[in-house]
């Protein structure tokens, strides 16, 4: 069967969040043809027939069953159920597959990537998912490249997103990719949304300051430090001494115990303290830099843009709790 490239498939799956549902659609269903632009068919089918429940309790039907995937040039799967839940049906893989080696483009938003994987088309490709399950993801895949700060990850005939939002950048970038900006831009508009976000998915990552457990060299290492962020003179040799230990062997029980080098640690809280500065206050950003050890602005910048994906400016301007007006 010939596959038509603007027409777009859609699989629902038992379970999936409505959000992500409802991405692939919305972007799809605008009518570029006036200004020459593609005009898509969207041909919405489910995993099974009958009514499926999503995870806030709504029931939906597909109006088409997945032998109608076999028409569509554009494969999306749509956030699917959490892992662990019932498996993925032969049936879903077959198609997916069946539209792969058809030349099809396959899209995972969110936990839509599990089903790509399950079906083994991410083997060997980069590939990203939701932040909260990209451990999970990597532990039961591990022949796929797993991105951990992307918020969509283009592999060419296969393309995979970050939670909920980032679909929405997956798809724009899907319609900038294949038909231009203006097809892209029309659609942002539309949907009142930036065209094309900056940054990664680590800017939103939830990385509170670890448990720190009493006794342990390391432990009241990191304690000192936590204590003593804001001081610029604070350097490793410092956290050497407060565990009372060489050099040398500090550096080695550091890299056991956190998995990374005591200097890697040092500047990661340093972000994550100006993370928490900048979204709760309105100080300067030189200010904001010396509460972190930092001497100013321009020191913190490239070690917040390295860990966060943006600069500290847009990560406010996102993340303010801050009244405004």
């Amino acid at each position: 069967m010939t596959r038509d490239a603007t027409t777009v498939g859609i699989v629902v799956g038992d379970g999936a969040p409505i959000l992500e549902v409802a991405v692939a659609p919305r972007v799809f269903e605008i009518d570029h043809s006036g200004r020459g632009g593609p005009r898509f068919r969207v041909r919405t089918t489910g995993e099974r027939p009958g009514p499926l429940e999503t995870s806030a309790g709504i029931s939906l039907t597909a109006p088409l069953p997945l032998s109608a995937l076999d028409e569509a040039g554009v494969v999306v799967i749509p956030g699917w159920r959490l892992p662990g839940g019932p498996p993925v049906a032969p049936e879903v893989l077959d198609a997916v597959r069946r539209a792969h080696a058809e030349g099809a483009t396959l899209v995972g938003l969110c936990l839509g990537a599990f089903v790509l994987a399950e079906a083994g088309l991410l083997d060997g490709r980069r590939a990203t998912t939701h932040w909260l399950k990209l451990a999970e993801f990597a532990a039961s895949y591990p022949a796929v490249e797993v991105v951990e700060d992307a918020l969509f990850v283009d592999e060419g005939e296969i393309v995979t997103s970050a939670g909920s939002a980032a679909g929405l950048d997956a798809c724009l970038h899907l319609l900038r990719r294949d038909y231009g900006p203006e097809v892209a831009n029309t659609t942002a508009r539309a949907l009142v949304v930036a065209p094309q976000r900056p940054g990664g998915q680590a800017q939103f990552v939830e990385q509170p300051v670890p448990p720190l457990d009493a006794g342990d060299t390391v432990t009241t290492a990191m304690r000192y430090a936590l204590e003593h962020l804001d001081d610029p003179g604070l350097d490793i040799a410092r956290l050497a001494a407060a565990a009372n230990l060489s050099r040398r062997s500090f550096d080695r029980r550091f890299r056991d115990t956190a998995g990374c080098s005591a200097l890697q640690w040092l500047l990661h809280q340093r972000v994550l303290r100006a993370q928490h500065i900048l979204s709760t206050t309105g100080l300067p950003i030189d200010t904001v830099a010396r509460a972190c050890g930092f001497s100013d602005g321009v020191a913190l910048r490239p070690h917040f843009r390295r860990v966060v994906g943006v600069p500290p400016q847009t990560y406010r301007a996102s993340f303010s709790t801050l009244p405004t007006g």
